[in-house]
């Protein structure tokens, strides 16, 4: 922790500026570094579990099915007696349950068949289940046309799960089929991670909610962020707008220490109202401030107290990109959930898109539906960089169907290549 009272070599960020932006992957290493997972655990039912992170190994109590099932509609049968039927020449069978139910009463004896239906308990004496189409009943018997062999059309105990099979790890994040599968196990809680909180403070004097006057501008980031947060997997604790000034905002962030993370929006630059890494460095230390990447770059990251402070900009599409850089691999990291890159689709530039060297820009495109895609390539969509493109300017993010991402050794890309577009809201 550094101030000017306390250490006169200090570096004056305000009059430094960001002559050296640290990169991108660089910066996120350093949070993380810096950032500890909590170990908090929760018992919860399957409804409430969905989503959240395992904190244990889950394995079957039991084996899934628990009993021989048939495998299609028709006759279990004894495989052996079958043997040698053909359409020249069908087997007969005596039939000794024409009726089929889901847990059949009457055996299978020698020579003889019981009616079932896919899915149910297969009959005591069976082994075997012949095909409906396979066979014709004609008054009390049954001709087979086809022979089976031993355990044909037959799922056998735990086809599906066996008995103590290992299901999920820890960490693994439950999806709607996985508690599906819990369910037919018998599995009707389980011990998850708890989720990460968040602190989220809108800050500036000129932010309002509603009904902005002169000069005034309605506070969407803090909104923005909260739910970015909870689509995460995080919870956030959306706060009230804090003003430019120092005991204000530091009072702010010392109410959120007892979150798992702190996010602020605004005041992350060097502009004389811009006190937020300031404030962050006396109470603890600012680990990165101005990162090359664009737009954004006023970003700043700190540490208070054991706890991680993601300082985003104020502009709303700065604000976003920073906080899908910095704050959702945190939230991930510190609630153990995987980390997974956005989905994306892979698309051809109709314009270029120019980036600075040594800087990771990204630009906000929208995709054309495939029926206007080029034709020398059918199946590939078109990539078109929105016009709006200040990072002021948010319908140019949410008007949009993701963004390309520049890396840092690339001046750009030409109009006509092959470029991903992340759809990073499409992600979890």
């Amino acid at each position: 922790m550094t101030s000017p009272d306390t250490d006169e070599t200090a570096p004056d960020r305000k009059s430094a500026g960001f002559k050296d932006r640290t990169r991108l992957a660089a910066a996120r290493e350093q949070l993380l570094s810096a950032a500890t997972p909590h170990e908090r655990t929760e018992r919860l039912s399957l409804i409430p579990a969905d989503g959240r992170a395992l904190a244990e190994t889950v394995t079957s109590p039991t084996a899934v099915p628990g009993y021989e099932r048939a495998a299609m509609d028709g006759w279990a049968v004894r495989a052996r007696d079958t043997f040698g039927s053909s359409d020249r020449s069908p087997g007969l069978l005596r039939v000794a349950d024409a009726e089929p139910q889901t847990a059949p009463e009457t055996a299978v004896g020698p020579d003889s068949a019981v009616r079932v239906h896919t899915g149910s308990e297969l009959p005591e004496g069976a082994d075997a289940v012949v095909m409906i189409e396979h066979a014709d009943k004609v008054g009390d018997d049954l001709e087979v046309f086809d022979a089976v062999t031993e355990g044909e059309n037959v799922a056998p105990v735990g086809e599906d799960v066996s008995e103590d099979q290992q299901l999920f790890e820890p960490g693994h994040r439950l999806r709607p089929s996985d508690l599906g599968l819990l369910k037919s196990v018998g599995v009707d809680r389980v011990t998850a991670y708890e989720r990460p909180t968040v602190g989220v403070i809108p800050t500036g004097e000129e932010l309002v909610q509603d009904d902005p006057g002169p000069g005034e501008v309605i506070e969407t980031n803090g909104l923005t962020v909260s739910q970015l947060v909870e689509r995460w997997g995080g919870v956030p604790t959306y706060r009230n707008v804090v003003t430019d000034d120092e005991a204000a905002l530091r009072a702010a962030i010392q109410r959120d220490l007892t979150k798992d993370i702190v996010v602020t929006t605004g005041g992350s630059s060097v502009g004389e109202r811009d006190l937020i890494p300031e404030v962050v460095d006396e109470l603890g230390e600012v680990l990165v401030h101005g990162v090359a990447l664009k737009p954004g770059h006023p970003v700043a990251l700190g540490i208070v107290e054991e706890t991680p402070v993601v300082m985003l900009p104020g502009y709303p599409v700065a604000a976003i990109i920073n906080a899908v850089q910095f704050l959702r691999p945190l939230v991930k990291y510190l609630g153990h959930f995987p980390d997974d890159a956005p989905p994306t689709t892979e698309a051809v530039l109709s314009r270029k898109i120019p980036s600075e060297p040594g800087v990771r820009t990204f630009a906000r495109v929208k995709l054309d539906d495939v029926a206007e895609a080029d034709e020398t390539d059918p199946d590939r969509a078109t990539a078109t960089p929105t016009r709006a493109s200040g990072s002021g300017v948010l319908s140019s993010v949410a008007l949009a169907d993701g963004w390309v991402a520049v890396p840092e050794e690339r001046e750009g890309f030409d109009e006509g290549e092959t470029v991903a577009v992340e759809h990073w809201e499409w992600s979890a």
